[in-house]
């Protein structure tokens, strides 16, 4: 069982760091609540180990060591870590998705850009269908088209996420625009990122992006619809809230910098209500047949590796493996330039 003092911590956790989230975390049973607020907690502290840390490299290394104690039963003297691997424990969550996650915070560390949607779809599928995906492992749900539909919204979510983030990100020399688009609208990215600027072209890209997310979003309904039932408001509830966020951003003319798009509390409010309503309805309509779409390519070893409960794909490894190795040499190098640095500041003094 988790710790009722870590789990406290990891609920103020989410209170500070993502509302929408704890939002509709209220609606969630309490059996689903509790085991999702510490894996909420623990994905939340991962992110911000790297966006926050100046030394992105390091962070993901030392998040891959955290992960390996955590499925050895030996996490880290911390709430969150803890409060991770009783839900490990519990669940028996598939190393493949947590490790997922940990891929795109290290394409992050790397500064990855994406030529294209498919490219970003696959950054996508890391670092939120895979949260997605985890939550459905706490339900109890690991129908392959149930899964599928969970990776669907996890998607839409990042999307509607990179899209309110554009200004932000550039600040920060960050670009998760598909490169291919801002080409084909005449925005050189280099240049973006020299002079970050709104313009009539950004703003098309974004709606761009937002009417990607609204056609995962649909796709994903019918998946929530098929939840068990007392699960179905809370997730709902975060399909609407994120959605929300690109009607905001709509109604500011999908312009990024005019300010950081944001939902009120009332309105939060309301999309809990809506979300009670829809799950009423889900109980009487019949299913549509997009709940046997198949899910996106890049969501795809997610879906498999939940479902068939066999863990990680050999190809998934290699991938993984891989790009940890090139972290491990990026360190590798920025402390020999260090040590040189410091031995040629030496011998002229």
């Amino acid at each position: 069982m988790i710790d009722p003092a870590d789990l406290e911590h990891c609920a103020a956790a989410i209170r500070h760091g993502s509302r929408s989230f704890h939002t509709a975390s209220k609606v969630l049973p309490r059996r689903l609540r509790d085991p999702a607020l510490a894996l909420y907690a623990f994905c939340r502290l991962a992110d911000d180990a790297v966006d926050l840390r100046d030394d992105k490299v390091d962070a993901v290394l030392r998040l891959s060591e955290r992960l390996d104690r955590v499925y050895a039963g030996r996490p880290r003297n911390a709430p969150a870590d803890r409060a991770f691997a009783a839900v490990i424990d519990m669940f028996e969550m598939p190393r493949a998705l947590p490790e997922a996650l940990l891929e795109g915070l290290a394409w992050d560390a790397e500064g990855r850009r994406y030529d294209d949607l498919s490219a970003l779809r696959a950054y996508s599928a890391r670092v939120a269908a895979a949260v997605g995906a985890m939550m459905c492992v706490l339900m109890r749900e690991r129908r392959y088209d149930v899964l599928a539909r969970a990776c669907d919204l996890g998607v839409a979510m990042q999307l509607t996420n990179i899209a309110r983030d554009v200004a932000e990100d550039a600040f920060e020399g960050r670009l998760y625009l598909p490169t291919d688009w801002m080409e084909e609208a005449g925005l050189d990215p280099d240049a973006f990122l020299a002079r970050p600027q709104s313009s009539p072209a950004l703003r098309g890209l974004v709606a761009r992006l937002l009417r990607e997310a609204d056609d995962l979003y649909h796709r994903a309904g019918v998946g929530v619809a098929s939840l068990p039932a007392d699960c179905r408001p809370g997730i709902f509830a975060a399909r609407f809230i994120y959605a929300g966020i690109g009607g905001a951003l709509r109604r500011g003319g999908t312009d990024p910098f005019a300010g950081r798009a944001r939902t009120s509390g009332a309105q939060k409010l309301g999309w809990l209500g809506v979300s009670a309503l829809k799950t009423g309805a889900s109980a009487v309509m019949p299913r549509s047949a997009l709940l046997h779409a198949r899910p996106l390519d890049e969501t795809s070893f997610l879906v498999e590796a939940t479902a068939e409960g066999a863990g990680m794909a050999r190809d998934w490894t290699d991938t993984l493996h891989a790009t940890l190795a090139d972290l491990k040499r990026m360190d590798a190098e920025r402390l020999a330039a260090l040590r040189r640095g410091a031995s040629g500041a030496i011998t002229a003094g």
